[in-house]
């Protein structure tokens, strides 16, 4: 054979090979539709108001309204016109002042008590009420002991 032959041979199988290879060009994409506009959402619906708790049946007392626990005055080892001052203080802001000790520190509230009432009397303050009750604590020796509490209500006519 020659070489002419064997070049047009050559020729013949790299054409036929490139044919096959050849990718067919891929079809031109069809448009993609408009999205539909999404609808808009709802309003949440407001809550249901909740309903009122029912009144307990809680016994009353002839004294007045207690205040809560976040204004009472503990009465601790600190000195009696630091306690008296923040009675003051408390009864400049609101109606009244609760004052409130336990087991040794009774006889500190009463004169803290005291102090206000007698000195202020142009003031107008004076005690409107008085509890005492006992707590049951554990001691250190694991001995349940009750401790006297008394609260002293201070108030403003």
């Amino acid at each position: 054979m020659s070489n002419n032959k064997k070049a047009n041979d050559a020729e013949d199988i790299l054409s036929e090979f490139d044919s096959r290879n050849k990718p067919e060009p891929a079809p031109e994409p069809e448009p993609a539709p408009e999205p539909e506009p999404a609808p808009e959402p709802e309003p949440a619906p407001e809550p249901e108001p909740a309903p009122e708790p029912e009144p307990t049946s809680e016994p009353t007392y002839d004294s007045p309204k207690v205040p809560e626990e976040g204004y009472m005055i503990f009465i601790g080892t600190k000195p009696i016109m630091t306690y008296v001052s923040a009675t003051l203080t408390q009864l400049s802001t609101r109606t009244i002042a609760t004052i409130k000790a336990r087991g040794k520190r009774i006889t500190q509230a009463v004169d803290v008590s005291q102090m206000i009432v007698k000195r202020m009397d142009s003031v107008g303050y004076f005690v409107s009420d008085v509890r005492i009750s006992s707590d049951s604590l554990t001691s250190q020796d694991g001995k349940q002991r009750n401790v006297s509490t008394m609260e002293i209500d201070i108030s403003k006519k």
